[in-house]
């Protein structure tokens, strides 16, 4: 009996043994099983959701002790979740990334630890990329281009990009996705969902299903590099009318569902301020010109590039000395409806105008009900109070953006509430603020009176074609252009104030009248005066 045991294990072992010679043999990556996935993710989220309890864990939350540790717990967990999505890839990277764009939305912990996965995602390597060609192309690179690069000249969570020449000399970018990240991605995402169910029952003052849901509606499209090529050609149509703009075409015939090869542009990331001194670039025009466009493409188009982070948007200049922006990355794009783009219109046409009763009345036609002051707060990173007065006003202060930080993580709860609260189409746009926000700081361009007026002309232009598409007759379309002329002849007139009120004539003036300005401490200032909560 013994035996026959001994005999049994020795067949089972054998087998074991043979099977996974022959899955090293054949490349298979253990740790890619969804199972083992799964695993790593369900590890890090109990030793999370155990830190928090029990650190936390009969602490008075009033107390100065419950906000240090707070933070502290928040800095180790935010660790441990990037270490996690570093391993298992694809997915959890770019769930990582989402998170590290939203400023302003989540404690600064976990969103400065996970920006450095915008510039240092993990990288495949070069074999896999050579396969994925080899499967998808049904060549060798070798016959396919005169010269490919051995490094990537850019690495994200979902694919790694190479420069390239081909046979008749052109250079191109390939766009090459990670082997196996479609494969994971149904398990990721079930894994993901599971996990913020799970979190959502531990802790029920936040709620974040919104950012599984978001990553199951976008991911396939994210991964159909099909469907990417088809948003470059669309967006270079829409916005074919700024000349500053610069697109990259794309080359079908080199292009699958994990291959896109397009144009190579040059140029240097829109946050490298030593790259455009060196080649003298305007930053304020730059920072200007960004403006127009993404105003245009939220209020005007309705269809929005919602990934503007700095290893997207590249600035250089043409040979005749013009300075351009060159758009990358177009996997991740919002379609905006009609009702929201002019429900979102009215809301920022308040908000620039101070309107505190249009805030509140566009706000609530939003879903964001009595947080409207806090939805303000959020789509301006401005302080309540700078809100009430007029965020064209008052000068941005590095104090009130800290304060703001701190506020934010004080009332988590609501922001949670918010979130879950405002139509989907409007997360996106959120993280599409924060990115941009985060390149105006890195710039030193924070938003003018001069931003604020192009956002007001876009609004009034969007507002205008959407009464017209409701008068008829000619008597109503005619009364409609004249009231839309009026309001942007008011805005000229404006802008010639601001411009003669920031002039040497406007600043002899002031200091004639009033002195020295003076400052205020926002500090001093009580944080539900911050957010509007």
């Amino acid at each position: 009996m013994t035996m026959i045991r001994l005999m049994k294990y020795a067949l089972a072992g054998g087998a074991s043994l043979s099977s996974l010679e022959y899955l090293r043999r054949h490349d298979f990556d253990v740790g890619s099983i969804g199972v083992v996935r799964f695993g790593r993710a369900f590890a890090s989220a109990i030793y999370i959701f155990a830190d928090y309890k029990i650190t936390l864990h009969n602490v008075n939350t009033d107390s100065e002790l419950y906000s240090q540790l707070m933070s502290k717990v928040h800095l180790r967990s935010a660790l441990r979740l990037r270490e996690m999505c570093c391993v298992n890839g694809g997915c959890f990277i770019k769930v990582g990334q989402h998170v590290g764009a939203l400023d302003y939305l989540l404690p600064t912990e976990y969103v400065q630890t996970m920006k450095v996965l915008h510039s240092d995602a993990p990288q495949s390597p070069l074999s896999d990329m050579h396969r994925v060609i080899r499967e998808d192309l049904g060549k060798e690179v070798d016959e396919l281009f005169s010269s490919f690069s051995e490094k990537p000249i850019g690495a994200a969570s979902l694919a790694q990009v190479y420069k390239a020449t081909l046979h008749n000399g052109e250079e191109v970018a390939v766009k090459i996705q990670h082997l196996n990240v479609k494969k994971h991605a149904f398990v990721d995402i079930k894994t993901m969902e599971f996990l913020l169910h799970i979190a959502g029952w531990l802790f029920p003052e936040f709620q974040f299903m919104w950012l599984a849901e978001e990553t199951k509606k976008n991911l396939p499209l994210e991964l159909d590099f099909f469907h990417e090529g088809h948003n470059c050609e669309r967006v270079a149509q829409k916005l074919k009318h700024f000349k500053f703009l610069k697109v990259p075409k794309v080359h079908w015939s080199l292009t699958t569902g994990r291959i896109l090869t397009m144009e190579y542009c040059e140029g240097g990331k829109v946050d490298d301020k030593e790259y455009m001194k060196k080649h003298n670039i305007n930053v304020d025009e730059i920072s200007k010109n960004l403006g127009k466009l993404y105003s245009d493409m939220i209020f005007i188009q309705g269809y929005v590039h919602c990934d503007p982070h700095p290893g997207n948007i590249f600035v250089n200049k043409t040979e005749k000395g013009d300075l351009q922006i060159v758009l990358l990355d177009h996997g991740l794009y919002q379609t905006l409806s009609d009702e929201f783009r002019v429900n979102y219109c009215k809301v920022w046409n308040a908000i620039i105008n101070a309107d505190i009763e249009g805030i509140k009345k566009h706000s609530e036609a939003m879903g964001a009900g009595e947080l409207y002051g806090l939805f303000a707060c959020v789509l301006t990173a401005r302080s309540w109070e700078s809100v009430t007065v007029g965020i064209d006003k008052v000068e941005h202060s590095d104090s009130e953006a800290a304060l703001i930080k701190v506020s934010a993580a004080m009332y988590l709860p609501q922001i949670s509430d918010l979130l879950n609260r405002i139509p989907r189409q409007m997360l996106l746009l959120l993280k599409t603020n924060d990115l941009l926000r985060g390149i105006e700081w890195t710039l030193q361009t924070h938003a003018d009176a001069s931003s604020f007026i192009n956002m007001s002309r876009c609004c009034i232009r969007a507002l205008t074609t959407h009464q017209l598409k409701k008068c008829h007759g000619w008597f109503a379309q005619t009364r409609v252009r004249f009231r839309g002329m009026i309001m942007q002849r008011k805005i000229d007139i404006y802008e010639v104030y601001m411009w003669l009120w920031a002039s040497f004539v406007g600043q002899w003036i002031r200091r004639a009248c009033y002195g020295s300005p003076q400052t205020s401490d926002a500090e001093d200032k009580k944080s539900t005066l911050v957010l509007g909560v």
